[in-house]
């Protein structure tokens, strides 16, 4: 199994998925990327970084890259943060992929978020890693069931 892990920028939330959910789920091949390629080649967000490292989580070997249509083929699932990722990866769909891309969020019902918030611009690191956390169980549970 190969799984994507997509936000906007690659430097915040979609690392940290990444981070999470290889933790969990070593057996996984895992990577990230971002809808927009502005931080291409860039380490995770400095104040990211800290918040994963308290949880045991070292996200420093990362680095940004920007989200492609041939990511259709490498990948088996690939997870959007939010809806407007979702968009976006789905704009560079190619004719004929039936790879599955799904909100991260689908894999933890209960949270009562639509999304994985931006914590680049919300500032709650924390509360995005509980989230993140949350989703990646979830995720895991997902995909020991298949």
């Amino acid at each position: 199994m190969r799984v994507l892990f997509v936000c906007l920028g690659n430097i915040c939330r979609s690392p940290s998925a990444e981070g999470v959910f290889r933790a969990l789920a070593p057996e996984v091949e895992t990577d990230s990327a971002g809808t927009a390629g502005w931080h291409v080649g860039k380490s995770p967000y400095g104040p990211m970084q800290d918040a994963a490292l308290a949880r045991d989580v070292d996200l420093s070997d990362l680095r940004a890259r920007q989200f492609v249509a041939a990511d259709f083929e490498r990948f088996d699932l690939i997870i959007g943060m939010d809806a407007e990722n979702i968009a976006n990866i789905e704009a560079l769909r190619p004719d004929g992929s039936d790879t599955v891309v799904r909100l991260f969020t689908d894999y933890a019902p209960d949270c009562g978020m639509s999304e994985v918030p931006d914590p680049y611009y919300t500032r709650d690191f924390d509360g995005a890693l509980d989230l993140i956390e949350d989703c990646a169980r979830g995720l895991k549970a997902a995909l020991e069931r298949v």
